[in-house]
């Protein structure tokens, strides 16, 4: 590449970058003379009524030949539907998802690739004659069409329980993968609730996993009144007889509780997390990864103390993806922290079924695809919920 090349690929580069930060509704408000000039050269290719700027970009990600890095592309840009007003954070945010990895990794690693191939694909369109449209890879066999990512094929009403084959100790074991609230989770024999470390449970009308499931576990009247706290009782009395009143738990800190109305679910015991430090001043956390492990290495722990305590003995848990709530972990990273220990301890005790809860399908295809290494078409038929592995 000359140097007058490298400039042409800077410039550009720096162009997109623009037009990233201030989104496709902006794009008639934008000085950007590079990316002009490119659009103006292929002008006899039809831009269906778009900005002939937007125009081009679209014909060069849908170009980059699908998979993770044309659909973050997609997001980072706002071309995936319902996405052209969003914010550039809630764009940057979503995109880093595809990967897997933290809004900060991605800012410093990927979304640079990202620019730097969609620039890529805008010079080697320059060379070809206008009017024709940028080139596509071909597809291999098996893989969706380019330009089209598989989940844009799902139902209507896509299924809410997958079961993954994931590969553990040199065998392939069962996963199920529930895509609902959590506190609709049936016939599961231990559930994991994130909690802050000094195990004060939110408000029961929150969105949250904690407060969710304290919702379910209380007893109410006809009327909806609110008669019986258990799960925030017991824990209360837990931190009184370990001294903690008013201090925190260090980081990975396990406690167990009864069920309370999740009884009735199946439900027999409730596993909470400490993972979530509150942030000094401010109505925040901080979630370390390495604290999401120790955690779960914690709760195979709690579980494999609890066993023989029960009739029949334990033998299920659900994990939500811990710390990717308010927490602020990707949810990839939290993936990625919480199964370094469930691989580990299943490896060790084959016995253990395990389920993992997610709220929507996007971070379901997420898991999916992180775990097996692809998203696969929807099932025909539901797994049990106490499928074994």
């Amino acid at each position: 590449m000359s140097r007058t090349d490298q400039a042409d690929h800077a410039t550009l580069v720096e162009e997109v970058r623009v037009v990233r930060r201030a989104g496709l509704l902006r794009l008639r408000e934008l000085r950007l003379p590079a990316l002009q000039a490119l659009a103006e050269a292929r002008a006899g290719e039809a831009a269906r009524g778009r900005h002939p700027v937007e125009a081009m970009l679209r014909e060069a990600v849908s170009a980059l030949g699908g998979g993770s890095l044309q659909s973050a592309a997609e997001y980072t840009f706002g071309l995936t539907p319902g996405t052209r007003d969003w914010a550039p954070a809630d764009r940057r945010s979503r995109a880093a998802q595809e990967y897997g990895v933290s809004v900060e990794r991605f800012r410093k690693h990927h979304e640079v690739v990202i620019f730097g191939e969609v620039v890529d694909g805008l010079l080697g369109a320059a060379q070809e004659p206008a009017g024709l449209p940028l080139p596509v890879p071909a597809a291999r066999p098996g893989d969706p069409r380019p330009g089209v990512r598989r989940r844009a094929a799902r139902p209507d009403v896509p299924p809410s329980h997958r079961t993954l084959r994931v590969r553990v100790a040199g065998r392939h074991r069962a996963v199920v993968l529930h895509v609902h609230c959590v506190s609709l989770l049936r016939d599961v024999d231990a559930v994991v609730s994130p909690v802050n470390t000094h195990f004060v449970l939110p408000a029961a009308y929150k969105s949250s996993v904690a407060a969710m499931l304290r919702q379910a576990a209380a007893r109410l009247s006809p009327s909806g009144d609110v008669l019986a706290d258990p799960v925030h009782d017991e824990l209360v009395r837990w931190t009184a007889d370990r001294g903690l009143d008013g201090r925190a738990a260090r980081p990975g800190t396990v406690a167990v509780t009864g069920t309370g109305a999740l009884a009735g679910q199946g439900v027999r015991l409730l596993l909470h997390a400490a993972v979530a430090v509150p942030r000094r001043g401010t109505n925040d956390y901080d979630v370390h990864p390495d604290d999401v492990t120790r955690a779960v290495t914690q709760v195979f722990a709690c579980l494999a103390e609890e066993r023989p305590r029960h009739q029949p003995p334990l033998r299920s848990v659900a994990l939500p993806l811990l710390g990717a709530g308010r927490g602020g972990l990707a949810p990839g990273e939290s993936l990625r922290a919480l199964w370094a220990a469930v691989e580990a301890e299943t490896a060790r005790d084959p016995r253990w079924a395990v389920h993992l809860v997610v709220r929507d399908h996007d971070n379901a295809d997420l898991v999916e695809r992180m775990l097996t290494g692809h998203v696969s078409p929807p099932p025909t038929a539901l797994p049990r919920p106490g499928a074994s592995w």
